[in-house]
Protein backbone atom coordinates (compact mmCIF):
# COMPACT_ATOMS: atom_id res chain seq x y z
CA UNK A 1 0.00 0.00 0.00
CA UNK A 2 1.33 3.47 -0.74
CA UNK A 3 1.59 6.17 1.70
CA UNK A 4 -1.03 8.51 -0.22
CA UNK A 5 -3.41 5.28 0.55
CA UNK A 6 -2.46 4.88 3.99
CA UNK A 7 -2.80 8.61 4.51
CA UNK A 8 -6.71 8.11 3.11
CA UNK A 9 -7.44 5.08 5.45
CA UNK A 10 -6.19 6.76 8.46
CA UNK A 11 -8.50 9.80 7.38
CA UNK A 12 -11.55 7.66 6.77
CA UNK A 13 -11.25 5.84 9.63
CA UNK A 14 -10.75 8.84 11.78
CA UNK A 15 -14.00 10.42 9.85
CA UNK A 16 -15.96 7.66 10.90
CA UNK A 17 -14.99 7.31 14.69
CA UNK A 18 -15.93 10.72 14.73
CA UNK A 19 -19.83 9.99 13.64
CA UNK A 20 -19.94 8.22 17.23
CA UNK A 21 -20.06 4.87 15.58
CA UNK A 22 -17.97 3.22 17.75
CA UNK A 23 -18.70 4.08 20.77
CA UNK A 24 -22.45 1.86 22.07
CA UNK A 25 -21.55 -1.23 24.35
CA UNK A 26 -23.77 -3.00 21.95
CA UNK A 27 -21.88 -2.22 19.17
CA UNK A 28 -18.85 -3.09 20.67
CA UNK A 29 -20.21 -6.23 21.60
CA UNK A 30 -20.97 -6.41 17.78
CA UNK A 31 -17.96 -6.44 16.83
CA UNK A 32 -16.36 -9.04 19.20
CA UNK A 33 -19.03 -11.18 18.01
CA UNK A 34 -17.63 -10.52 14.16
CA UNK A 35 -14.11 -10.86 15.40
CA UNK A 36 -14.91 -14.37 17.42
CA UNK A 37 -17.19 -15.60 14.36
CA UNK A 38 -14.42 -14.84 12.09
CA UNK A 39 -11.52 -16.52 14.24
CA UNK A 40 -13.60 -19.37 13.82
CA UNK A 41 -14.70 -19.70 10.03
CA UNK A 42 -10.66 -18.96 9.68
CA UNK A 43 -9.52 -21.49 11.90
CA UNK A 44 -8.30 -24.15 9.52
CA UNK A 45 -6.35 -21.24 6.96
CA UNK A 46 -4.52 -19.74 10.23
CA UNK A 47 -3.52 -22.96 11.17
CA UNK A 48 -2.10 -24.22 7.60
CA UNK A 49 -0.48 -20.53 7.15
CA UNK A 50 1.04 -20.71 11.21
CA UNK A 51 2.33 -24.33 9.36
CA UNK A 52 3.79 -22.68 6.42
CA UNK A 53 5.46 -20.06 8.52
CA UNK A 54 6.81 -21.72 11.56
CA UNK A 55 5.89 -25.04 11.32
CA UNK A 56 3.24 -25.41 14.67
CA UNK A 57 0.92 -28.02 14.93
CA UNK A 58 -2.77 -27.78 14.79
CA UNK A 59 -2.74 -28.22 18.05
CA UNK A 60 -0.04 -26.02 19.29
CA UNK A 61 -1.73 -23.19 17.06
CA UNK A 62 -5.54 -23.99 18.56
CA UNK A 63 -3.52 -23.84 22.50
CA UNK A 64 -1.30 -21.36 22.43
CA UNK A 65 -2.98 -18.98 19.21
CA UNK A 66 -6.82 -19.49 18.35
CA UNK A 67 -8.08 -20.52 21.45
CA UNK A 68 -6.61 -17.89 23.36
CA UNK A 69 -7.85 -15.35 21.36
CA UNK A 70 -11.28 -16.39 21.35
CA UNK A 71 -11.08 -16.70 25.20
CA UNK A 72 -10.48 -12.80 25.39
CA UNK A 73 -12.83 -12.44 23.28
CA UNK A 74 -15.14 -14.06 25.49
CA UNK A 75 -13.86 -12.43 28.42
CA UNK A 76 -14.30 -8.98 26.74
CA UNK A 77 -18.12 -9.72 25.80
CA UNK A 78 -18.91 -10.50 28.99
CA UNK A 79 -16.96 -7.53 30.92
CA UNK A 80 -16.93 -4.62 28.34
CA UNK A 81 -20.50 -3.07 29.66
CA UNK A 82 -18.87 -2.65 33.18
CA UNK A 83 -15.62 -1.32 31.64
CA UNK A 84 -16.75 1.07 29.72
CA UNK A 85 -19.13 2.55 32.38
CA UNK A 86 -18.81 5.46 34.46
CA UNK A 87 -17.38 4.44 37.74
CA UNK A 88 -18.25 7.03 40.14
CA UNK A 89 -15.53 7.94 43.14
CA UNK A 90 -15.89 9.97 46.71
CA UNK A 91 -16.26 13.27 46.05
CA UNK A 92 -14.24 15.53 49.04
CA UNK A 93 -16.23 17.53 51.32
CA UNK A 94 -15.25 20.95 49.62
CA UNK A 95 -16.97 20.11 46.66
CA UNK A 96 -20.44 19.79 48.05
CA UNK A 97 -22.66 18.89 46.64
CA UNK A 98 -21.19 17.29 43.31
CA UNK A 99 -21.21 13.66 42.04
CA UNK A 100 -17.55 12.97 40.67
CA UNK A 101 -17.23 10.06 38.33
CA UNK A 102 -14.63 8.72 35.94
CA UNK A 103 -15.79 7.44 32.33
CA UNK A 104 -13.34 5.74 29.89
CA UNK A 105 -13.24 6.76 26.11
CA UNK A 106 -11.77 5.62 22.84
CA UNK A 107 -8.61 7.04 22.10
CA UNK A 108 -9.96 7.20 18.13
CA UNK A 109 -7.60 5.78 15.62
CA UNK A 110 -5.04 2.81 16.46
CA UNK A 111 -2.00 1.01 15.48
CA UNK A 112 -1.52 -1.93 16.31
CA UNK A 113 2.14 -3.61 14.37
CA UNK A 114 2.07 -7.45 15.60
CA UNK A 115 5.57 -9.63 15.41
CA UNK A 116 5.80 -13.00 13.53
CA UNK A 117 6.51 -15.46 16.62
CA UNK A 118 2.77 -15.87 17.59
CA UNK A 119 1.65 -13.62 14.35
CA UNK A 120 -2.61 -14.49 14.87
CA UNK A 121 -2.29 -14.03 19.48
CA UNK A 122 -0.47 -10.83 19.05
CA UNK A 123 -2.07 -9.30 16.13
CA UNK A 124 -6.24 -10.29 17.45
CA UNK A 125 -5.55 -9.88 20.88
CA UNK A 126 -4.94 -6.19 21.27
CA UNK A 127 -7.11 -5.34 18.58
CA UNK A 128 -9.96 -7.44 20.58
CA UNK A 129 -8.84 -5.01 23.09
CA UNK A 130 -8.87 -2.45 20.88
CA UNK A 131 -12.87 -2.88 19.41
CA UNK A 132 -14.01 -3.25 23.49
CA UNK A 133 -12.23 0.40 23.98
CA UNK A 134 -14.65 1.47 21.09
CA UNK A 135 -11.66 2.41 18.85
CA UNK A 136 -11.15 1.88 14.89
CA UNK A 137 -7.78 0.07 14.17
CA UNK A 138 -5.13 -0.15 10.96
CA UNK A 139 -3.36 -3.73 11.60
CA UNK A 140 -0.33 -4.23 10.51
CA UNK A 141 1.28 -7.78 10.85
CA UNK A 142 4.43 -8.89 10.35
CA UNK A 143 6.19 -9.54 6.87
CA UNK A 144 8.18 -12.30 8.06
CA UNK A 145 4.75 -14.27 8.87
CA UNK A 146 3.36 -13.88 5.27
CA UNK A 147 0.88 -16.74 4.99
CA UNK A 148 -0.78 -15.78 8.39
CA UNK A 149 -0.58 -11.97 7.38
CA UNK A 150 -2.50 -12.84 3.96
CA UNK A 151 -4.87 -14.93 5.91
CA UNK A 152 -5.07 -12.01 8.60
CA UNK A 153 -6.13 -9.59 6.25
CA UNK A 154 -8.68 -11.65 4.56
CA UNK A 155 -10.41 -12.47 8.03
CA UNK A 156 -10.46 -8.76 8.89
CA UNK A 157 -11.91 -7.81 5.39
CA UNK A 158 -14.32 -10.57 6.22
CA UNK A 159 -16.06 -9.36 9.17
CA UNK A 160 -15.03 -5.15 9.28
CA UNK A 161 -15.34 -2.68 6.91
CA UNK A 162 -12.25 -1.03 6.09
CA UNK A 163 -13.08 2.34 8.37
CA UNK A 164 -13.65 0.39 10.82
CA UNK A 165 -10.53 -2.18 11.15
CA UNK A 166 -8.33 -2.53 8.03
CA UNK A 167 -5.01 -4.69 7.16
CA UNK A 168 -1.77 -2.87 5.72
CA UNK A 169 0.38 -5.62 4.51
CA UNK A 170 4.37 -5.50 3.70
CA UNK A 171 7.78 -4.50 4.58
CA UNK A 172 9.49 -1.51 6.33
CA UNK A 173 8.01 0.70 3.27
CA UNK A 174 4.57 0.16 5.10
CA UNK A 175 6.17 0.16 8.77
CA UNK A 176 7.72 3.85 7.39
CA UNK A 177 4.92 5.14 6.04
CA UNK A 178 2.15 4.43 8.91
CA UNK A 179 4.18 5.88 11.42
CA UNK A 180 4.45 8.76 9.86
CA UNK A 181 0.73 9.20 10.25
CA UNK A 182 -1.32 11.00 13.03
CA UNK A 183 -2.86 7.85 15.30
CA UNK A 184 -4.38 8.28 18.29
CA UNK A 185 -2.73 5.38 19.97
CA UNK A 186 -0.02 3.15 18.93
CA UNK A 187 0.31 -1.06 20.35
CA UNK A 188 3.38 -2.33 19.28
CA UNK A 189 4.71 -6.05 19.81
CA UNK A 190 8.20 -6.40 18.71
CA UNK A 191 11.86 -6.12 19.15
CA UNK A 192 13.48 -3.25 21.58
CA UNK A 193 15.58 -1.82 18.60
CA UNK A 194 12.25 -0.81 16.47
CA UNK A 195 10.64 -0.66 19.64
CA UNK A 196 12.83 2.83 19.83
CA UNK A 197 11.78 3.64 16.52
CA UNK A 198 8.41 3.03 17.03
CA UNK A 199 8.71 5.47 20.11
CA UNK A 200 10.50 7.90 18.13
CA UNK A 201 7.82 8.48 15.94
CA UNK A 202 4.89 8.50 18.06
CA UNK A 203 6.86 11.40 19.91
CA UNK A 204 6.27 13.28 16.98
CA UNK A 205 2.81 13.65 17.38
CA UNK A 206 3.22 13.27 20.97
CA UNK A 207 0.57 9.57 20.77
CA UNK A 208 0.70 7.37 23.75
CA UNK A 209 2.10 4.35 23.28
CA UNK A 210 2.21 0.71 24.48
CA UNK A 211 5.18 -1.52 23.79
CA UNK A 212 5.45 -5.01 24.44
CA UNK A 213 9.34 -6.56 23.79
CA UNK A 214 11.39 -8.67 24.86
CA UNK A 215 14.88 -9.79 26.84
CA UNK A 216 16.19 -11.98 28.43
CA UNK A 217 13.95 -13.61 30.99
CA UNK A 218 16.08 -15.89 33.57
CA UNK A 219 14.69 -19.00 34.64
CA UNK A 220 16.05 -19.71 38.58
CA UNK A 221 16.26 -22.92 40.02
CA UNK A 222 16.90 -23.37 44.09
CA UNK A 223 18.31 -26.72 46.08
CA UNK A 224 14.29 -27.11 47.43
CA UNK A 225 12.66 -27.33 43.55
CA UNK A 226 10.85 -30.20 42.73
CA UNK A 227 13.73 -30.84 39.96
CA UNK A 228 11.43 -33.45 37.58
CA UNK A 229 8.65 -31.04 37.35
CA UNK A 230 10.71 -28.21 36.76
CA UNK A 231 12.24 -30.15 34.26
CA UNK A 232 9.20 -30.51 32.54
CA UNK A 233 7.76 -27.05 32.94
CA UNK A 234 10.98 -25.52 31.91
CA UNK A 235 11.33 -27.48 28.67
CA UNK A 236 7.68 -27.14 27.88
CA UNK A 237 7.96 -23.39 27.93
CA UNK A 238 11.48 -23.13 26.27
CA UNK A 239 11.00 -25.42 23.20
CA UNK A 240 7.50 -24.04 22.24
CA UNK A 241 7.39 -22.50 19.34
CA UNK A 242 11.13 -23.41 18.94
CA UNK A 243 12.43 -20.88 21.56
CA UNK A 244 10.86 -18.09 19.40
CA UNK A 245 8.68 -16.70 22.39
CA UNK A 246 9.02 -13.48 23.92
CA UNK A 247 8.32 -14.61 27.32
CA UNK A 248 10.06 -18.34 26.84
CA UNK A 249 13.03 -18.83 29.86
CA UNK A 250 16.31 -17.30 28.26
CA UNK A 251 18.33 -19.33 30.50
CA UNK A 252 18.54 -21.22 33.44
CA UNK A 253 20.14 -19.95 36.60
CA UNK A 254 20.77 -23.41 38.69
CA UNK A 255 22.46 -23.73 42.28
CA UNK A 256 25.06 -25.35 41.87
CA UNK A 257 24.72 -28.72 44.24
CA UNK A 258 20.71 -30.19 41.85
CA UNK A 259 22.78 -28.82 38.29
CA UNK A 260 23.89 -32.20 37.32
CA UNK A 261 20.39 -33.54 38.95
CA UNK A 262 18.32 -31.26 36.81
CA UNK A 263 20.85 -31.29 33.41
CA UNK A 264 19.80 -35.21 33.17
CA UNK A 265 16.16 -34.68 34.22
CA UNK A 266 16.32 -32.05 31.15
CA UNK A 267 17.48 -34.17 28.77
CA UNK A 268 14.80 -36.78 29.91
CA UNK A 269 12.23 -34.23 29.05
CA UNK A 270 13.15 -33.13 25.95
CA UNK A 271 13.10 -36.70 24.86
CA UNK A 272 9.76 -37.28 26.61
CA UNK A 273 8.27 -34.32 24.96
CA UNK A 274 9.57 -34.23 21.35
CA UNK A 275 11.17 -37.63 21.01
CA UNK A 276 14.42 -39.69 20.62
CA UNK A 277 15.52 -37.59 17.83
CA UNK A 278 13.23 -33.99 17.63
CA UNK A 279 14.03 -33.43 14.17
CA UNK A 280 12.09 -36.18 13.08
CA UNK A 281 9.32 -34.80 15.00
CA UNK A 282 6.31 -32.86 12.59
CA UNK A 283 4.84 -31.39 15.49
CA UNK A 284 8.38 -29.60 16.44
CA UNK A 285 8.40 -26.05 14.66
CA UNK A 286 10.98 -24.14 12.84
CA UNK A 287 12.89 -20.91 12.64
CA UNK A 288 11.23 -18.43 10.91
CA UNK A 289 13.77 -17.57 8.31
CA UNK A 290 17.46 -18.17 7.14
CA UNK A 291 18.72 -14.56 8.96
CA UNK A 292 17.65 -15.87 12.57
CA UNK A 293 18.82 -19.88 12.07
CA UNK A 294 22.26 -18.35 11.14
CA UNK A 295 22.46 -16.32 14.17
CA UNK A 296 21.15 -19.13 16.72
CA UNK A 297 23.68 -21.05 14.86
CA UNK A 298 26.58 -18.46 15.71
CA UNK A 299 25.41 -18.22 19.20
CA UNK A 300 25.93 -22.22 20.03
CA UNK A 301 29.83 -22.79 21.21
CA UNK A 302 29.78 -27.20 20.12
CA UNK A 303 32.34 -27.47 23.15
CA UNK A 304 29.53 -26.63 25.45
CA UNK A 305 26.32 -28.40 23.81
CA UNK A 306 25.99 -31.54 26.16
CA UNK A 307 21.99 -32.37 24.47
CA UNK A 308 20.96 -31.50 20.93
CA UNK A 309 22.74 -28.88 18.68
CA UNK A 310 21.80 -30.42 15.67
CA UNK A 311 20.66 -28.72 12.72
CA UNK A 312 18.27 -29.39 9.26
CA UNK A 313 18.87 -26.18 7.12
CA UNK A 314 17.11 -27.06 4.46
CA UNK A 315 13.67 -26.71 6.62
CA UNK A 316 15.57 -24.28 9.10
CA UNK A 317 15.00 -26.73 12.18
CA UNK A 318 17.38 -26.95 15.44
CA UNK A 319 17.01 -29.72 17.63
CA UNK A 320 15.98 -28.37 21.58
CA UNK A 321 19.78 -28.02 22.84
CA UNK A 322 21.23 -27.41 26.26
CA UNK A 323 24.87 -25.96 26.97
CA UNK A 324 26.38 -26.05 30.27
CA UNK A 325 29.68 -24.56 31.55
CA UNK A 326 28.37 -21.30 30.40
CA UNK A 327 29.00 -17.99 31.52
CA UNK A 328 28.22 -14.19 31.19
CA UNK A 329 30.91 -13.24 28.83
CA UNK A 330 29.84 -15.81 26.38
CA UNK A 331 28.19 -14.76 22.96
CA UNK A 332 24.78 -16.90 23.93
CA UNK A 333 24.24 -14.81 26.49
CA UNK A 334 25.25 -11.17 25.26
CA UNK A 335 21.20 -11.09 23.55
CA UNK A 336 17.78 -12.74 23.79
CA UNK A 337 18.68 -15.91 22.30
CA UNK A 338 15.05 -16.56 20.92
CA UNK A 339 15.42 -19.65 19.93
CA UNK A 340 15.75 -23.83 21.49
CA UNK A 341 19.15 -23.58 22.72
CA UNK A 342 18.94 -23.47 26.65
CA UNK A 343 21.91 -21.98 28.90
CA UNK A 344 23.11 -22.94 32.41
CA UNK A 345 24.98 -21.08 34.48
CA UNK A 346 25.15 -21.82 38.51
CA UNK A 347 25.05 -19.86 41.77
CA UNK A 348 25.64 -20.58 45.11
CA UNK A 349 23.92 -18.19 47.18
CA UNK A 350 20.67 -16.25 46.21
CA UNK A 351 22.31 -12.66 46.80
CA UNK A 352 24.68 -14.07 43.37
CA UNK A 353 20.86 -14.56 41.33
CA UNK A 354 19.96 -10.69 42.92
CA UNK A 355 23.30 -9.42 41.48
CA UNK A 356 23.13 -10.79 38.26
CA UNK A 357 19.40 -10.00 37.49
CA UNK A 358 20.01 -6.17 38.58
CA UNK A 359 22.97 -5.69 36.54
CA UNK A 360 21.44 -6.96 33.60
CA UNK A 361 18.03 -5.27 31.38
CA UNK A 362 14.41 -5.80 33.31
CA UNK A 363 13.32 -8.89 31.90
CA UNK A 364 10.12 -9.38 30.77
CA UNK A 365 9.81 -12.68 32.51
CA UNK A 366 10.88 -14.65 35.57
CA UNK A 367 10.46 -17.84 36.15
CA UNK A 368 11.24 -19.33 39.87
CA UNK A 369 11.40 -23.22 40.91
CA UNK A 370 11.63 -23.34 44.51
CA UNK A 371 9.66 -24.64 47.74
CA UNK A 372 11.65 -22.18 49.91
CA UNK A 373 9.32 -19.32 50.78
CA UNK A 374 11.92 -16.77 51.79
CA UNK A 375 13.65 -17.34 48.32
CA UNK A 376 10.80 -17.31 46.67
CA UNK A 377 9.60 -13.83 48.31
CA UNK A 378 13.24 -12.19 47.86
CA UNK A 379 13.12 -12.56 44.45
CA UNK A 380 9.34 -11.67 43.74
CA UNK A 381 10.45 -8.18 45.85
CA UNK A 382 13.47 -7.62 44.74
CA UNK A 383 13.84 -8.07 41.17
CA UNK A 384 12.66 -6.07 38.56
CA UNK A 385 10.83 -8.05 35.87
CA UNK A 386 7.69 -7.71 33.60
CA UNK A 387 5.66 -11.05 35.01
CA UNK A 388 6.23 -14.88 35.20
CA UNK A 389 5.43 -18.15 37.34
CA UNK A 390 6.26 -19.37 40.44
CA UNK A 391 6.90 -23.16 39.43
CA UNK A 392 5.80 -22.86 36.33
CA UNK A 393 6.81 -20.96 33.34
CA UNK A 394 4.97 -18.68 30.74
CA UNK A 395 1.21 -19.35 31.66
CA UNK A 396 0.66 -15.75 33.12
CA UNK A 397 0.07 -14.94 29.71
CA UNK A 398 -2.98 -17.11 29.61
CA UNK A 399 -5.16 -15.36 31.71
CA UNK A 400 -7.27 -12.36 30.50
CA UNK A 401 -7.75 -12.02 34.42
CA UNK A 402 -4.56 -9.67 34.82
CA UNK A 403 -2.77 -7.75 32.87
CA UNK A 404 0.52 -8.74 30.75
CA UNK A 405 3.13 -6.17 30.07
CA UNK A 406 6.68 -5.06 30.29
CA UNK A 407 8.98 -2.99 32.49
CA UNK A 408 11.97 -0.85 31.49
CA UNK A 409 13.91 -2.40 28.31
CA UNK A 410 11.24 -5.05 28.26
CA UNK A 411 8.30 -2.95 27.40
CA UNK A 412 5.93 -0.43 28.99
CA UNK A 413 2.34 -0.74 29.25
CA UNK A 414 0.02 -3.92 29.77
CA UNK A 415 -2.55 -5.38 27.97
CA UNK A 416 -5.44 -8.66 28.38
CA UNK A 417 -8.70 -8.17 29.44
CA UNK A 418 -9.23 -5.01 31.31
CA UNK A 419 -6.01 -3.81 31.18
CA UNK A 420 -6.07 -4.39 27.40
CA UNK A 421 -9.14 -2.31 27.68
CA UNK A 422 -7.28 0.37 29.06
CA UNK A 423 -4.52 0.43 27.09
CA UNK A 424 -6.69 1.47 24.35
CA UNK A 425 -8.81 4.13 26.78
CA UNK A 426 -8.15 7.25 28.04
CA UNK A 427 -10.34 8.10 31.36
CA UNK A 428 -11.75 11.31 32.07
CA UNK A 429 -12.11 12.63 35.48
CA UNK A 430 -15.41 14.41 35.51
CA UNK A 431 -17.45 16.32 38.36
CA UNK A 432 -21.24 16.99 38.18
CA UNK A 433 -21.45 20.02 40.46
CA UNK A 434 -25.40 20.59 41.52
CA UNK A 435 -27.23 24.01 41.02
CA UNK A 436 -29.23 24.31 43.97
CA UNK A 437 -26.27 24.98 46.27
CA UNK A 438 -23.15 27.07 45.76
CA UNK A 439 -20.74 27.56 48.27
CA UNK A 440 -18.93 30.82 48.45
CA UNK A 441 -15.90 30.48 49.83
CA UNK A 442 -14.27 30.23 46.77
CA UNK A 443 -14.80 33.12 45.35
CA UNK A 444 -13.18 36.97 45.74
CA UNK A 445 -12.97 38.78 47.88
CA UNK A 446 -11.22 36.74 50.57
CA UNK A 447 -12.25 36.81 54.29
CA UNK A 448 -10.60 35.91 57.04
CA UNK A 449 -14.26 33.85 57.31
CA UNK A 450 -13.72 32.30 54.47
CA UNK A 451 -10.02 31.50 54.92
CA UNK A 452 -11.18 29.46 58.07
CA UNK A 453 -13.71 27.36 56.14
CA UNK A 454 -11.00 26.91 53.20
CA UNK A 455 -8.87 25.77 56.10
CA UNK A 456 -11.63 22.95 57.82
CA UNK A 457 -12.05 21.62 54.66
CA UNK A 458 -8.60 21.18 53.15
CA UNK A 459 -6.45 20.04 55.46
Amino acid sequence: MESEQIKALVERQRAWFRTGATLPVEGRKKALRALREAVEQFEKPLCDALKADLGKSPSESYMCEIGLVKSEISYLLRHVGRFAGEKRVRTPLAQYVSRSFEKPSPYGVALIMSPWNYPVLLTLDPLADALAAGNTAVVKPSAYSPNVSRVIRELVESAFPAEHVAVVTGGREENAALLEQKFDVIFFTGSQAVGKTVMAKAAEHLTPVTLELGGKSPCVVDESANIPLAARRIVFGKFLNCGQTCVAPDHILCHSAVKDKLMAELKKQISAQFGAEPLQNQNYGKIVNAKHFDRLLGLMDEKKVVCGGQSAPEELRIAPTILDNVTWDDPVMGEEIFGPILPILTWKSLGEVVEAVQSHPSPLALYIFSSDKRNIETLKSRLSFGGGCVNDTIIHLATSAMGFGGVGESGMGAYHGKRGFDAFSHVKSMVDKKTFLDLPMRYQPYTKGKDTLIRMFLK
